[in-house]
């Protein structure tokens, strides 16, 4: 195996899984998967890392991500769920769903990563339901110029070291012109240093 793919399939999803347990990201997981309810759609499931705070209005949590290594290192955590827990595929771009058949989508530090996420964006408009909400944490452009030349300055390290990860994307307009619905959406800085915890967390709900 090619040094790049073994980093890429092996490595960097046990490096995540590890970074992103840390107490910031416990503290802020539960307010936004908390929000969700009934047949729940994760992308960017990795490892798991979700599950413990969804609420007890969840019914089932379809599970899509690149990584097939994170279905390993998330089988603890699958098996103590309260609910079953599937994977669907491992492209976000092309869900292999039906449509209108979630109560609600979730994204946490997803659509910084994916190719496209317009069209990402536009899959999870097609597979809510009318009334289901698309719930999201993502870290992303910042406004303040000093902080977004950072980002601009650290992007390609960004984006090599961590699979793709972007730190320039407006997460706010990129929801808000997807074909989903009414958004409510709030920035702020989870800490330092600024140009990598500039968050973005809200809903969208499908109006038709």
């Amino acid at each position: 195996m090619e040094i790049g793919r073994w980093y890429t399939e092996r490595l960097l999803p046990r490096c995540l899984d590890l970074a992103m347990r840390g107490a910031k990201f416990r503290e802020l997981r539960p307010t936004c998967v908390g929000e969700a309810r009934g047949r729940v759609l994760e992308l960017g499931f990795g490892s798991g890392l979700n599950l413990p705070f969804y609420s007890d209005g969840v019914d089932e949590v379809v599970a899509v991500d690149p990584a097939v290594l994170g279905r390993r290192l998330a089988r603890e955590r699958i098996a103590t769920a309260p609910f079953p827990v599937r994977f669907a595929g491992l492209d976000g771009d092309r869900l292999e769903l039906e449509d209108s058949s979630f109560d609600s989508v979730v994204s946490t530090w997803t659509l910084c990563t994916v190719p496209s996420p317009s069209r990402t964006l536009a899959e999870i408009g097609r597979v809510l339901r009318a009334g289901g909400r698309f719930h999201f944490l993502e870290h992303g452009r910042a406004p303040d110029g000093a902080v977004a030349r950072w980002q601009d300055r650290l992007n390609p390290i960004q984006a090599r070291l961590f699979g793709g990860c972007r730190l320039d994307r407006r997460i706010d307009e990129l929801v808000r012109t997807a074909p989903i619905g009414e958004v409510r959406c709030e920035t702020f800085y989870s800490g330092r240093p600024r140009a990598l915890s500039h968050l973005f967390r809200g809903t969208a709900v499908k109006v038709s």
